[in-house]
């Protein structure tokens, strides 16, 4: 049987960078709005060893389609659901929403509640597989510690953060290994013209480091939490212990 992966959020850098790592031998369903924009990826990807590539639409804002579009994958794919990776997201306009209250929920309905619909089905899909499978979510530095210059996006990768070590803890034991990407600042389309902060990486760079870990031999895979870079996990015990004074001044 072919495996197959899945990548909600296929115009996304790291998804993208992503999936060319590791689609040597699998089929690739690509999930996005813009399908037209997917057809560099495609070539891309049968250039990489892809063996078939599907486009589908997916609207993530849309959470009834969700089950719905993996119930169509799961029946029209040739073999398993290897891995999952959910890749959507926008970083927002905190400004804006800070006097608009309709993008603040914009922001947190797609990088938070559709994000955790995706995630349960997923899960459940995975589950069902009774194969060796990934699902891969991506959090924050950004939620480590919430700052004034864009709090609003902060607090939705604190909350999909909770969620996805809660989802770990239930898939423990299981088939099924729950990967959690905790990236510092990612210069890229998204965070075009903003200063980049310290320990700053490229879409790239996320990509090699999860990739890394998505190749695992079966025996030494395991559900984890991933730093990128790894020096990362030191700044944010730093974070923790910055007196608020001097927090609430912080940049982005």
């Amino acid at each position: 049987m072919t495996p197959t992966i899945v990548l909600l959020g296929a115009t996304s850098e790291i998804g993208s960078e992503l999936v060319l790592r590791i689609c040597a031998q699998h089929h690739v369903v690509l999930a996005a709005r813009r399908i037209d924009a997917l057809a560099d990826l495609e070539e891309k990807l049968l250039d990489r060893g892809a063996l078939s590539v599907e486009k589908l639409f997916f609207d993530a804002q849309d959470l009834d389609s969700h089950r719905p579009l993996f119930e169509h994958i799961v029946h029209n794919a040739p073999g398993y659901i290897h891995h999952v990776i959910v890749a959507f997201g926008i970083l927002g306009d905190q400004e804006k929403a800070q006097v608009d209250e309709l993008h603040a929920a914009e922001i947190a309905h797609i990088d938070y509640t559709a994000q955790i619909v995706s995630l349960s089905v997923a899960a459940d899909v995975l589950l069902s597989n009774q194969e060796v499978s990934t699902l891969t979510a991506f959090s924050s530095i950004a939620g480590w510690r919430a700052r004034r210059a864009n709090y609003v996006y902060g607090s939705t990768k604190a909350g999909l953060d909770a969620f996805c070590q809660g989802l770990t803890d239930r898939l423990h034991g299981s088939c099924v290994n729950m990967i959690t990407v905790r990236p510092g600042f990612v210069i890229g389309a998204m965070t075009t013209g903003m200063k980049p902060a310290p320990l700053s990486v490229d879409a790239a760079t996320v990509a090699d480091t999860v990739a890394k870990t998505l190749t695992l031999p079966v025996g030494k895979l395991r559900s984890r939490t991933l730093w990128v870079p790894a020096q990362l996990r030191l700044l944010a015990w730093v974070m923790r212990i910055i007196p608020r004074g001097v927090w609430r001044k912080m940049p982005r």
